[in-house]
Protein backbone atom coordinates (compact mmCIF):
# COMPACT_ATOMS: atom_id res chain seq x y z
CA UNK A 1 0.00 0.00 0.00
CA UNK A 2 1.64 3.51 -1.01
CA UNK A 3 0.34 7.06 -0.58
CA UNK A 4 0.68 10.11 -2.61
CA UNK A 5 1.85 13.40 -1.27
CA UNK A 6 -0.94 15.73 0.27
CA UNK A 7 -3.09 18.15 -1.87
CA UNK A 8 -4.80 20.99 -0.67
CA UNK A 9 -8.95 21.25 -1.30
CA UNK A 10 -11.94 23.32 -0.10
CA UNK A 11 -15.48 21.69 1.22
CA UNK A 12 -14.45 18.27 0.18
CA UNK A 13 -14.91 19.22 -2.94
CA UNK A 14 -12.55 16.11 -4.83
CA UNK A 15 -14.11 13.89 -7.41
CA UNK A 16 -12.65 11.25 -9.91
CA UNK A 17 -14.23 11.11 -13.63
CA UNK A 18 -16.77 8.38 -14.14
CA UNK A 19 -13.75 7.28 -16.91
CA UNK A 20 -11.64 6.93 -14.27
CA UNK A 21 -8.84 9.36 -15.71
CA UNK A 22 -8.71 12.33 -14.30
CA UNK A 23 -9.05 14.19 -10.53
CA UNK A 24 -10.87 17.23 -10.07
CA UNK A 25 -10.28 19.24 -6.73
CA UNK A 26 -11.78 22.53 -5.93
CA UNK A 27 -9.61 24.67 -4.20
CA UNK A 28 -11.55 28.06 -3.22
CA UNK A 29 -12.70 29.63 -5.93
CA UNK A 30 -10.22 27.51 -8.53
CA UNK A 31 -10.51 24.59 -9.99
CA UNK A 32 -7.71 21.83 -10.49
CA UNK A 33 -8.20 18.66 -13.36
CA UNK A 34 -4.96 16.19 -12.59
CA UNK A 35 -3.92 13.24 -14.23
CA UNK A 36 -5.21 10.28 -11.44
CA UNK A 37 -1.68 8.32 -12.63
CA UNK A 38 0.81 10.69 -12.31
CA UNK A 39 -1.37 13.26 -10.40
CA UNK A 40 -0.03 16.14 -12.49
CA UNK A 41 -2.18 19.13 -13.65
CA UNK A 42 -3.50 18.86 -16.68
CA UNK A 43 -5.73 22.34 -16.48
CA UNK A 44 -6.52 24.97 -13.82
CA UNK A 45 -9.88 26.82 -14.28
CA UNK A 46 -10.88 30.00 -12.22
CA UNK A 47 -14.37 30.20 -11.16
CA UNK A 48 -16.07 33.34 -10.34
CA UNK A 49 -16.41 32.88 -6.57
CA UNK A 50 -15.82 29.65 -4.44
CA UNK A 51 -17.30 26.80 -5.37
CA UNK A 52 -19.95 25.05 -3.60
CA UNK A 53 -20.50 22.21 -5.20
CA UNK A 54 -18.73 20.27 -7.69
CA UNK A 55 -19.74 17.10 -10.53
CA UNK A 56 -18.34 15.59 -13.56
CA UNK A 57 -20.46 15.46 -16.80
CA UNK A 58 -21.13 11.28 -17.09
CA UNK A 59 -18.56 11.05 -20.75
CA UNK A 60 -16.32 13.12 -18.49
CA UNK A 61 -15.50 15.58 -20.58
CA UNK A 62 -17.48 18.56 -19.07
CA UNK A 63 -17.51 19.89 -15.39
CA UNK A 64 -20.01 22.00 -13.52
CA UNK A 65 -19.24 24.17 -10.48
CA UNK A 66 -22.10 25.92 -8.85
CA UNK A 67 -21.91 28.47 -6.87
CA UNK A 68 -25.20 28.88 -4.71
CA UNK A 69 -24.29 32.13 -2.52
CA UNK A 70 -24.20 33.85 -6.51
CA UNK A 71 -27.02 32.04 -7.62
CA UNK A 72 -24.08 30.56 -10.32
CA UNK A 73 -22.97 27.54 -12.26
CA UNK A 74 -19.81 27.40 -14.61
CA UNK A 75 -19.17 24.42 -16.60
CA UNK A 76 -16.08 23.98 -18.13
CA UNK A 77 -14.84 21.76 -20.52
CA UNK A 78 -11.88 19.55 -20.47
CA UNK A 79 -11.43 19.31 -24.66
CA UNK A 80 -11.54 22.93 -25.05
CA UNK A 81 -10.36 24.52 -21.99
CA UNK A 82 -11.16 28.33 -23.97
CA UNK A 83 -14.45 27.07 -23.88
CA UNK A 84 -17.11 27.98 -20.74
CA UNK A 85 -20.42 28.30 -20.34
CA UNK A 86 -22.19 30.53 -17.41
CA UNK A 87 -25.72 30.04 -16.24
CA UNK A 88 -27.13 32.72 -13.82
CA UNK A 89 -30.64 32.09 -12.19
CA UNK A 90 -30.54 35.76 -10.99
CA UNK A 91 -33.09 36.64 -8.35
CA UNK A 92 -34.55 33.56 -8.11
CA UNK A 93 -31.48 31.87 -6.45
CA UNK A 94 -30.15 28.51 -6.47
CA UNK A 95 -29.85 25.56 -3.84
CA UNK A 96 -29.13 22.66 -6.07
CA UNK A 97 -27.26 22.10 -9.52
CA UNK A 98 -26.38 18.69 -10.93
CA UNK A 99 -25.76 16.62 -14.42
CA UNK A 100 -28.47 15.17 -16.66
CA UNK A 101 -27.35 11.57 -17.48
CA UNK A 102 -26.72 12.48 -20.95
CA UNK A 103 -24.38 15.26 -19.72
CA UNK A 104 -25.72 17.64 -21.62
CA UNK A 105 -28.43 19.13 -19.77
CA UNK A 106 -28.33 20.57 -16.35
CA UNK A 107 -30.79 20.59 -13.69
CA UNK A 108 -31.14 24.15 -11.39
CA UNK A 109 -32.64 24.11 -8.75
CA UNK A 110 -34.23 27.44 -7.42
CA UNK A 111 -34.54 28.95 -3.87
CA UNK A 112 -37.52 27.61 -2.21
CA UNK A 113 -38.01 24.88 -4.67
CA UNK A 114 -40.02 27.05 -6.72
CA UNK A 115 -39.16 25.44 -9.78
CA UNK A 116 -36.16 22.74 -11.59
CA UNK A 117 -34.84 24.97 -14.65
CA UNK A 118 -33.32 22.09 -17.17
CA UNK A 119 -30.79 23.95 -19.04
CA UNK A 120 -29.59 22.40 -22.97
CA UNK A 121 -25.75 23.16 -23.35
CA UNK A 122 -26.50 22.01 -26.99
CA UNK A 123 -29.18 23.82 -27.93
CA UNK A 124 -29.45 26.08 -25.23
CA UNK A 125 -32.99 25.91 -24.76
CA UNK A 126 -34.41 26.25 -20.97
CA UNK A 127 -37.83 23.49 -19.99
CA UNK A 128 -39.10 24.21 -16.11
CA UNK A 129 -40.20 21.81 -13.90
CA UNK A 130 -42.78 23.41 -11.44
CA UNK A 131 -43.72 22.32 -8.19
CA UNK A 132 -40.31 20.28 -6.83
CA UNK A 133 -40.58 18.77 -3.52
CA UNK A 134 -37.94 19.77 -1.11
CA UNK A 135 -37.14 16.52 0.70
CA UNK A 136 -34.55 14.00 1.73
CA UNK A 137 -34.31 12.63 -2.21
CA UNK A 138 -36.67 14.47 -3.99
CA UNK A 139 -34.64 13.46 -7.73
CA UNK A 140 -33.60 10.08 -8.85
CA UNK A 141 -32.52 8.97 -12.51
CA UNK A 142 -33.04 5.43 -13.60
CA UNK A 143 -29.48 3.67 -14.17
CA UNK A 144 -29.94 3.43 -17.96
CA UNK A 145 -30.44 7.07 -17.76
CA UNK A 146 -33.15 7.13 -19.61
CA UNK A 147 -35.70 8.36 -16.75
CA UNK A 148 -36.34 10.88 -14.08
CA UNK A 149 -38.18 10.68 -11.33
CA UNK A 150 -39.61 13.69 -9.46
CA UNK A 151 -41.32 14.26 -5.81
CA UNK A 152 -43.66 16.90 -6.42
CA UNK A 153 -45.82 18.52 -3.74
CA UNK A 154 -49.23 20.81 -4.45
CA UNK A 155 -52.39 21.05 -2.95
CA UNK A 156 -51.14 19.47 0.36
CA UNK A 157 -50.99 16.14 -1.80
CA UNK A 158 -48.04 14.30 -2.90
CA UNK A 159 -47.21 13.25 -6.48
CA UNK A 160 -44.22 12.00 -8.46
CA UNK A 161 -43.65 12.69 -12.16
CA UNK A 162 -41.84 10.25 -14.40
CA UNK A 163 -40.26 12.15 -17.26
CA UNK A 164 -38.19 10.83 -20.30
CA UNK A 165 -34.46 11.99 -20.32
CA UNK A 166 -34.37 12.64 -23.91
CA UNK A 167 -37.06 15.64 -24.25
CA UNK A 168 -37.93 15.18 -21.41
CA UNK A 169 -41.92 14.95 -21.76
CA UNK A 170 -43.66 13.65 -19.32
CA UNK A 171 -44.30 10.10 -19.38
CA UNK A 172 -46.16 9.42 -16.29
CA UNK A 173 -47.67 11.53 -13.12
CA UNK A 174 -49.67 9.95 -9.96
CA UNK A 175 -50.63 10.74 -6.66
CA UNK A 176 -48.84 8.56 -3.41
CA UNK A 177 -50.26 7.43 -0.39
CA UNK A 178 -47.90 8.87 1.91
CA UNK A 179 -48.45 11.79 4.03
CA UNK A 180 -44.83 13.65 3.57
CA UNK A 181 -42.88 12.02 1.33
CA UNK A 182 -39.45 12.15 1.99
CA UNK A 183 -37.68 10.24 -0.74
CA UNK A 184 -37.74 7.72 -3.61
CA UNK A 185 -35.19 5.94 -5.59
CA UNK A 186 -35.14 3.78 -8.45
CA UNK A 187 -33.89 0.29 -8.10
CA UNK A 188 -30.78 -0.58 -10.03
CA UNK A 189 -32.38 -2.53 -13.08
CA UNK A 190 -34.68 0.40 -13.40
CA UNK A 191 -38.30 -1.62 -13.07
CA UNK A 192 -39.33 -0.72 -9.82
CA UNK A 193 -39.25 3.01 -8.05
CA UNK A 194 -39.16 3.00 -4.43
CA UNK A 195 -41.10 5.52 -2.46
CA UNK A 196 -40.85 6.18 1.44
CA UNK A 197 -42.65 8.70 3.96
CA UNK A 198 -41.39 11.18 6.61
CA UNK A 199 -39.87 9.43 9.83
CA UNK A 200 -43.20 10.48 11.60
CA UNK A 201 -44.85 7.10 9.39
CA UNK A 202 -43.62 3.91 8.71
CA UNK A 203 -44.60 3.36 4.85
CA UNK A 204 -42.15 2.73 1.94
CA UNK A 205 -44.30 2.07 -1.33
CA UNK A 206 -43.51 0.33 -4.69
CA UNK A 207 -44.25 1.72 -7.56
CA UNK A 208 -43.99 0.18 -11.32
CA UNK A 209 -42.99 2.61 -14.17
CA UNK A 210 -46.43 3.27 -15.25
CA UNK A 211 -47.41 4.38 -11.51
CA UNK A 212 -49.40 1.10 -10.18
CA UNK A 213 -48.64 0.42 -6.90
CA UNK A 214 -47.13 -2.61 -6.31
CA UNK A 215 -46.86 -2.77 -3.29
CA UNK A 216 -46.90 -1.03 0.38
CA UNK A 217 -45.17 -2.16 3.43
CA UNK A 218 -45.17 -0.75 6.66
CA UNK A 219 -43.65 -2.63 9.90
CA UNK A 220 -45.41 -0.65 12.60
CA UNK A 221 -47.03 2.53 13.96
CA UNK A 222 -46.76 5.42 16.37
CA UNK A 223 -43.12 5.37 16.32
CA UNK A 224 -40.55 7.35 14.14
CA UNK A 225 -40.29 5.03 11.07
CA UNK A 226 -38.37 5.31 7.92
CA UNK A 227 -34.15 6.56 8.54
CA UNK A 228 -32.48 4.62 5.59
CA UNK A 229 -32.98 3.02 2.07
CA UNK A 230 -30.95 1.13 -0.19
CA UNK A 231 -31.25 -1.21 -2.89
CA UNK A 232 -28.90 -4.40 -3.69
CA UNK A 233 -27.18 -3.68 -6.90
CA UNK A 234 -28.49 -7.07 -8.40
CA UNK A 235 -32.37 -5.34 -7.13
CA UNK A 236 -33.04 -8.72 -5.59
CA UNK A 237 -33.39 -6.90 -1.87
CA UNK A 238 -34.80 -3.93 -0.79
CA UNK A 239 -32.74 -2.87 2.60
CA UNK A 240 -34.98 -0.47 5.33
CA UNK A 241 -33.05 1.01 8.01
CA UNK A 242 -35.66 1.97 10.93
CA UNK A 243 -36.10 4.27 14.44
CA UNK A 244 -36.00 1.07 15.86
CA UNK A 245 -32.33 0.14 15.59
CA UNK A 246 -33.38 -3.02 12.98
CA UNK A 247 -33.55 -3.24 9.16
CA UNK A 248 -35.76 -5.12 7.16
CA UNK A 249 -35.05 -6.77 4.19
CA UNK A 250 -37.71 -7.06 1.51
CA UNK A 251 -37.53 -9.72 -1.36
CA UNK A 252 -38.12 -8.28 -5.00
CA UNK A 253 -40.80 -10.94 -5.87
CA UNK A 254 -43.76 -10.55 -3.25
CA UNK A 255 -42.55 -7.73 -1.71
CA UNK A 256 -42.62 -9.07 1.45
CA UNK A 257 -39.77 -9.45 4.69
CA UNK A 258 -37.62 -12.05 4.08
CA UNK A 259 -35.34 -11.08 7.40
CA UNK A 260 -34.73 -8.79 10.16
CA UNK A 261 -31.63 -7.49 11.23
CA UNK A 262 -31.34 -6.54 14.71
CA UNK A 263 -28.41 -4.71 15.81
CA UNK A 264 -28.33 -5.52 20.05
CA UNK A 265 -25.83 -4.19 22.58
CA UNK A 266 -24.57 -7.26 23.50
CA UNK A 267 -23.61 -9.86 20.56
CA UNK A 268 -23.19 -13.45 21.74
CA UNK A 269 -24.01 -14.92 18.15
CA UNK A 270 -21.28 -17.60 17.37
CA UNK A 271 -20.84 -17.55 14.28
CA UNK A 272 -20.05 -13.30 13.80
CA UNK A 273 -16.39 -12.03 14.46
CA UNK A 274 -15.87 -8.97 16.71
CA UNK A 275 -12.67 -6.95 15.65
CA UNK A 276 -11.76 -4.41 18.50
CA UNK A 277 -9.54 -1.59 17.51
CA UNK A 278 -6.85 -1.53 20.15
CA UNK A 279 -4.41 1.25 20.66
CA UNK A 280 -1.00 1.53 21.87
CA UNK A 281 0.95 4.70 22.47
CA UNK A 282 4.56 4.00 21.08
CA UNK A 283 7.43 4.18 23.72
CA UNK A 284 9.95 7.08 23.18
CA UNK A 285 13.69 6.88 24.28
CA UNK A 286 15.73 10.36 24.99
CA UNK A 287 18.05 9.81 21.68
CA UNK A 288 14.65 9.96 19.67
CA UNK A 289 13.52 12.80 20.80
CA UNK A 290 14.76 16.12 18.81
CA UNK A 291 13.37 19.47 18.31
CA UNK A 292 12.47 18.43 14.51
CA UNK A 293 10.25 15.37 15.00
CA UNK A 294 8.19 17.93 17.95
CA UNK A 295 7.86 20.46 15.10
CA UNK A 296 6.98 18.31 12.35
CA UNK A 297 4.27 16.41 14.41
CA UNK A 298 5.44 13.39 12.63
CA UNK A 299 4.38 9.77 13.16
CA UNK A 300 6.35 9.62 16.49
CA UNK A 301 3.72 10.57 18.68
CA UNK A 302 0.74 9.40 16.80
CA UNK A 303 -0.70 6.34 18.73
CA UNK A 304 -0.62 3.12 16.60
CA UNK A 305 -3.74 0.69 16.74
CA UNK A 306 -4.61 -2.77 15.43
CA UNK A 307 -7.79 -5.26 15.29
CA UNK A 308 -7.81 -7.93 18.37
CA UNK A 309 -10.44 -10.56 17.65
CA UNK A 310 -12.85 -10.37 20.97
CA UNK A 311 -14.27 -13.86 22.18
CA UNK A 312 -18.43 -13.50 22.80
CA UNK A 313 -20.37 -12.59 24.52
CA UNK A 314 -19.19 -8.52 23.39
CA UNK A 315 -20.69 -5.51 24.82
CA UNK A 316 -21.28 -2.97 22.57
CA UNK A 317 -20.39 0.99 23.88
CA UNK A 318 -24.03 2.30 23.66
CA UNK A 319 -24.46 6.56 23.40
CA UNK A 320 -28.39 7.52 24.82
CA UNK A 321 -29.78 9.58 22.83
CA UNK A 322 -31.56 13.00 23.90
CA UNK A 323 -35.70 12.35 23.61
CA UNK A 324 -35.98 16.16 24.22
CA UNK A 325 -34.24 16.92 21.25
CA UNK A 326 -34.95 16.36 17.50
CA UNK A 327 -33.44 14.24 14.78
CA UNK A 328 -32.20 11.78 17.68
CA UNK A 329 -28.93 10.03 17.28
CA UNK A 330 -30.52 6.28 17.21
CA UNK A 331 -31.23 3.85 14.54
CA UNK A 332 -29.76 2.70 11.18
CA UNK A 333 -28.63 5.77 9.45
CA UNK A 334 -26.44 4.08 6.55
CA UNK A 335 -26.63 1.04 4.31
CA UNK A 336 -24.06 -0.31 2.10
CA UNK A 337 -24.63 -3.39 0.01
CA UNK A 338 -21.16 -4.70 -1.59
CA UNK A 339 -20.92 -4.53 -5.27
CA UNK A 340 -21.25 -8.39 -5.36
CA UNK A 341 -24.70 -8.26 -3.15
CA UNK A 342 -23.40 -10.53 -1.65
CA UNK A 343 -22.72 -8.46 2.06
CA UNK A 344 -24.53 -5.40 3.50
CA UNK A 345 -22.46 -2.62 5.89
CA UNK A 346 -24.91 -0.82 8.59
CA UNK A 347 -24.34 2.05 11.52
CA UNK A 348 -26.31 1.70 13.98
CA UNK A 349 -26.19 6.11 15.43
CA UNK A 350 -26.37 5.35 18.83
CA UNK A 351 -23.89 2.68 18.63
CA UNK A 352 -21.72 5.22 16.70
CA UNK A 353 -18.16 3.64 17.00
CA UNK A 354 -19.38 0.10 15.55
CA UNK A 355 -19.81 -1.02 11.82
CA UNK A 356 -21.99 -3.97 11.77
CA UNK A 357 -21.61 -6.42 8.10
CA UNK A 358 -24.05 -8.96 6.82
CA UNK A 359 -23.78 -11.95 4.89
CA UNK A 360 -26.43 -11.67 2.84
CA UNK A 361 -26.39 -15.66 1.66
CA UNK A 362 -26.48 -16.59 4.77
CA UNK A 363 -29.03 -13.34 6.23
CA UNK A 364 -26.53 -13.28 9.21
CA UNK A 365 -23.98 -11.15 11.18
CA UNK A 366 -20.69 -11.79 9.43
CA UNK A 367 -18.49 -9.28 11.44
CA UNK A 368 -18.62 -6.46 13.49
CA UNK A 369 -15.92 -3.77 13.62
CA UNK A 370 -15.82 -2.05 16.98
CA UNK A 371 -13.66 1.29 16.70
CA UNK A 372 -12.18 3.45 19.50
CA UNK A 373 -13.96 6.53 17.97
CA UNK A 374 -17.24 7.54 15.97
CA UNK A 375 -17.68 5.66 12.79
CA UNK A 376 -16.98 9.38 10.10
CA UNK A 377 -18.00 7.40 6.73
CA UNK A 378 -17.29 3.99 4.92
CA UNK A 379 -17.23 2.46 1.39
CA UNK A 380 -17.07 -0.33 -0.43
CA UNK A 381 -14.66 -1.11 -3.13
CA UNK A 382 -16.57 -1.03 -6.41
CA UNK A 383 -15.46 -3.95 -7.57
CA UNK A 384 -14.58 -6.65 -4.94
CA UNK A 385 -15.66 -7.35 -1.45
CA UNK A 386 -13.74 -4.77 0.69
CA UNK A 387 -14.87 -1.68 2.98
CA UNK A 388 -13.20 1.01 4.11
CA UNK A 389 -13.53 3.04 6.77
CA UNK A 390 -12.64 6.11 8.87
CA UNK A 391 -13.24 7.80 11.85
CA UNK A 392 -11.43 11.26 11.90
CA UNK A 393 -7.85 10.07 12.92
CA UNK A 394 -5.02 9.31 11.53
CA UNK A 395 -5.87 6.02 10.33
CA UNK A 396 -7.45 3.95 7.26
CA UNK A 397 -9.35 0.80 7.99
CA UNK A 398 -9.90 -1.78 6.04
CA UNK A 399 -12.26 -5.12 6.04
CA UNK A 400 -12.59 -8.02 3.79
CA UNK A 401 -13.74 -11.20 4.46
CA UNK A 402 -10.14 -13.03 5.33
CA UNK A 403 -10.02 -10.04 8.22
CA UNK A 404 -9.35 -6.07 9.03
CA UNK A 405 -6.20 -4.12 9.03
CA UNK A 406 -5.64 -0.80 10.62
CA UNK A 407 -3.37 1.94 8.41
CA UNK A 408 -1.56 4.67 9.99
CA UNK A 409 -1.18 7.27 6.90
CA UNK A 410 2.05 8.71 6.77
CA UNK A 411 1.99 12.18 5.86
CA UNK A 412 3.57 14.96 7.90
CA UNK A 413 1.76 17.30 10.02
CA UNK A 414 -0.92 14.35 10.78
CA UNK A 415 -3.76 13.98 8.19
CA UNK A 416 -7.06 13.15 9.36
CA UNK A 417 -9.12 11.23 7.37
CA UNK A 418 -12.72 12.71 7.49
CA UNK A 419 -14.11 11.01 4.73
CA UNK A 420 -13.04 8.85 1.38
CA UNK A 421 -14.09 7.61 -1.75
CA UNK A 422 -12.87 4.46 -3.68
CA UNK A 423 -11.59 4.85 -7.34
CA UNK A 424 -13.56 3.45 -9.62
CA UNK A 425 -10.85 0.57 -10.13
CA UNK A 426 -10.60 -0.48 -6.83
CA UNK A 427 -7.03 -0.02 -7.09
CA UNK A 428 -6.99 3.13 -5.05
CA UNK A 429 -8.52 5.16 -2.25
CA UNK A 430 -9.24 9.51 -1.88
CA UNK A 431 -8.63 9.91 1.46
CA UNK A 432 -10.01 13.46 2.43
CA UNK A 433 -9.10 15.52 5.27
CA UNK A 434 -9.99 19.06 6.70
CA UNK A 435 -8.69 20.92 3.95
CA UNK A 436 -6.15 18.06 1.86
CA UNK A 437 -6.41 15.16 -0.02
CA UNK A 438 -4.50 12.44 -0.05
CA UNK A 439 -4.28 9.24 -2.55
CA UNK A 440 -3.75 5.64 -1.11
CA UNK A 441 -2.56 3.01 -3.82
CA UNK A 442 -3.68 -0.70 -3.08
CA UNK A 443 -0.91 -3.25 -4.06
CA UNK A 444 -3.32 -5.34 -6.05
CA UNK A 445 -0.50 -7.50 -7.63
CA UNK A 446 0.18 -8.79 -3.84
CA UNK A 447 -3.61 -9.54 -3.48
CA UNK A 448 -3.88 -10.97 -6.59
CA UNK A 449 -0.97 -13.91 -5.31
Amino acid sequence: MNFSEVFKQTNQLCKVSPDGKYLATCVQYRLVVRDVSTLQILQLYTCLDQVSHMEWSSDSLFILCAMYNRGLVQVWSLEQPDWHCKIDEGSIGLVSSRWSPDGRHILNTTEFHLRVTVWSLCTKAVSYIKYPKACQKGVDFSRDGRYMALAERRDCKDYVCVFVCDDWHLLRHFETETQDLAGLEWSPNGCVLAVWDSCLEYKVLLYSLDGRLLSTYSAYEWSLGVKSVSWSPSSQFLAIGSYDEKVRILNHITWKKITQLEHPAVIDNTKATVYKEVEKRPGVGSDEMSLHSITMGTTLFNTQSKYEICPLPVQIPVVKPDPDRANPKIGISVLAFSSDSRYLATKNDNMATAVWVWDMQKMSLEAVLEQTSAVRCFQWDPQRPRLALCTGNTKLYLWSPGGCVSVQVPTEGGFQVQSLNWHCSGNSLILLGKDQLCLCYMDTDQEDK
